[in-house]
């Protein structure tokens, strides 16, 4: 799924926002008796994994980036 799919709305959302939208379209899936009605909230949900996923995988780049930073101004300090 490509980023232009999404909703722009989610692009700006923090991480437990996102989280909390996928559990509550998790809990509706899980209370839906008739599958074809879930087609479109399991869709929703992937898409939304897909921003999650992307949006963890931004933030462990910059701590990590960070890290090295300041791992780098102790040792010039020595």
């Amino acid at each position: 799924m490509k980023d232009k799919n999404l909703l722009p709305d989610n692009n700006s959302s923090s991480l437990e926002e996102l989280t909390d939208q996928a559990n509550q379209i998790i809990e509706s899936l899980e209370n839906e008796k008739d599958l074809n009605n879930s087609v479109e909230s399991y869709q929703q949900l992937l898409k939304l994994n897909n921003i999650i996923e992307k949006k963890f995988h931004k933030n462990f780049r910059s701590i990590g980036e960070e890290t090295n930073k300041k791992v780098k101004e102790i040792i010039k300090k020595k």
